[in-house]
């Protein structure tokens, strides 16, 4: 008997070597650590060293979001992953009339160089890696990230991390866009410019498809529409005037893991194998650091639940262990809490501690690439793969992944598919412990861990005091300079560095560059 999968790829009720005829071991698979990296990307992946344990958190003020990662270090997380604001995230100060009611409510609240001063402190950034969930003004964080550096004495070239800075998923599922397409490229070109030259050891964009995930993307559709954005990415890279191999080594992917462990473990073998291939033979990258998908993974937050949250834990373990199987470069794991509020110290605690087990309480860490070989797990990447390049062609065929999301392509596959889980759930076809099947009359009392309401003032006033002790002919003239470098074709990142130098917030530097450039509106029909 045959089932389907997410992304409708045949579950057979028993797999044998007939199933995988056809897959030639000796270029489709090869070794861990060899084109075209079905198997991971190093030749020993755990054997030597675990995955990064990168636990996203922020939340409130700069002051808060400090002290729980200081606890998080503690905790023995090595490697921080900073939580944004939607302001922040949409390139408006906390006291602009756009960001009432949401000042650090989803994500710390950044305003300046004076924030993220207070984010860090205490915190060595030549010793620890960064990511940070930002994109649009992604590279004004990265900016103030380096400014803080310097401040410490780190210099630019040893300070490591990763800024999300993917643009393109922003117009397909997630909403926090700024700028139309066109502009917004050339920022991450500009972006991948100034790092190769100044910061080069960090990862210039984690292309993302665990947004269109959580959104409703199958497999298939989550690594298909996240490679043909890689693409786009490239293109522009190279028609900027860089080479290939110049910056597609720094370049990362981030993506989702559910509780499908099967079929995730072969969307990651399958995504690393496309890509290998599309740098290889579409762009002539000869680098081999070129050809690797190395990516972050997240447990998927859609599929907490608020009810019975304890379950979640359960939920994230076997998430945790599909990225793990999988080969994933670094880890977040979700909070069990986290459908009913912002995690709990208690809750990012244990979350950690997940991830510590499985590295080092199991033997998943003794053997590179334990599920090579496996009837199942060969033959349903290869089905992974087969659908994610024949979604991929029919981008395409519309004209490339911007010409798509113009067209409201990549929306609207997954507006359908998240309309076909919603009426399974509804339905019962698709049991959720707690939330279908197995219900209990009633859940124990849970105290959520709340932001208060009063740090809106709060971070007012700490604006209307940066603004009254700053040079303010100073800022006005480096804001100029951005809009005529935004109106022109020198590279973005050098002006911005000190606007913001000069304590510009990042309202104001978002503000010339939409004085230039203007904002995205999304077509109405699609």
């Amino acid at each position: 008997m045959t089932g389907l999968s997410e992304s409708g790829v045949p579950i057979q009720g028993v797999y044998g070597p007939e199933d995988v005829l056809g897959l030639d071991p000796g270029t489709a698979l090869g070794e861990p650590g060899s084109f075209p990296f079905t198997r991971g990307i190093y030749p020993t992946m755990y054997r030597t060293r675990p995955w990064t344990m990168r636990q996203y958190a922020g939340f409130s003020t700069a002051t808060d979001s400090n002290r729980r990662y200081h606890q998080l270090i503690e905790a023995g997380t090595t490697g921080l992953s900073v939580a944004f604001d939607l302001p922040t995230q949409m390139g408006y100060d906390s006291d602009a009339a756009q960001a009432r009611g949401e000042v650090g409510k989803v994500g710390v609240a950044i305003d300046s160089l004076e924030d993220m001063r207070q984010l860090f402190a205490g915190i060595r950034l030549d010793q620890v890696s960064t990511s940070m969930t930002i994109n649009a003004p992604a590279a004004l964080l990265l900016l103030l990230y380096q400014l803080v550096a310097e401040e410490q004495g780190v210099g630019a070239a040893v300070i490591s991390g990763t800024i999300q800075n993917d643009i393109l998923k922003e117009y397909i599922a997630r909403g926090t866009y700024i700028y139309p397409p066109q502009p917004s490229l050339r920022l991450v070109a500009d972006t991948f410019a100034y790092c190769r030259a100044e910061i080069p050891r960090w990862n210039t964009i984690s292309i993302s498809g665990y947004h269109m995930a959580e959104a409703g993307a199958t497999p298939v559709q989550e690594i298909a529409f996240t490679l043909a954005n890689a693409r786009e990415y490239v293109r522009t890279a190279i028609e900027s005037g860089l080479a290939v191999d110049e910056f597609a080594p720094r370049l990362s992917f981030f993506f989702v893991a559910r509780t499908t462990l099967l079929e995730e473990v072969a969307k990651f073998r399958a995504a690393r194998r496309l890509w290998a291939h599309i740098m290889r033979d579409e762009f002539g990258a000869r680098d081999p650091r070129s050809q690797m998908l190395r990516f972050h993974t997240q447990t998927a937050g859609v599929q907490l639940t608020a009810q019975q949250p304890e379950v979640n834990l359960a939920r994230v373990t076997l998430q945790a262990l599909a990225a793990v199987l999988g080969g994933t470069q670094s880890l977040h794991t979700n909070a069990y809490d986290e459908a009913i509020a912002l995690p709990t110290q208690k809750a990012a605690t244990l979350a950690v501690r997940t991830q510590q087990v499985l590295a080092y309480e199991t033997d998943l860490t003794a053997t590179a690439d334990p599920l090579a070989g496996s009837y199942a797990i060969e033959s349903m990447t290869s089905g992974v793969e087969a659908r994610a390049r024949d979604l991929m062609d029919q981008v395409d065929s519309l004209g490339g992944a911007v010409a798509a999301i113009e067209q409201g392509f990549q929306k609207a596959e997954i507006e359908r598919s998240a309309y076909r889980i919603a009426r399974e759930v509804d339905t019962g076809e698709r049991k959720v412990v707690g939330v279908n099947a197995f219900v209990t009359a009633a859940q124990e009392p849970y105290e959520p861990l709340r932001v208060d309401p009063a740090i809106e003032a709060a971070q007012a006033k700490r604006l209307a005091g940066l603004r009254s002790r700053r040079d303010a002919a100073a800022v006005a003239r480096r804001l100029d300079e951005v809009r005529r470098a935004a109106d022109g074709d020198a590279n973005l990142l050098y002006p911005l560095r000190e606007a913001l130098r000069e304590l510009a917030t990042i309202g104001e530097a978002c503000d010339a560059l939409r004085d230039v450039w203007g904002v995205y509106k999304p077509p109405e029909v699609y």
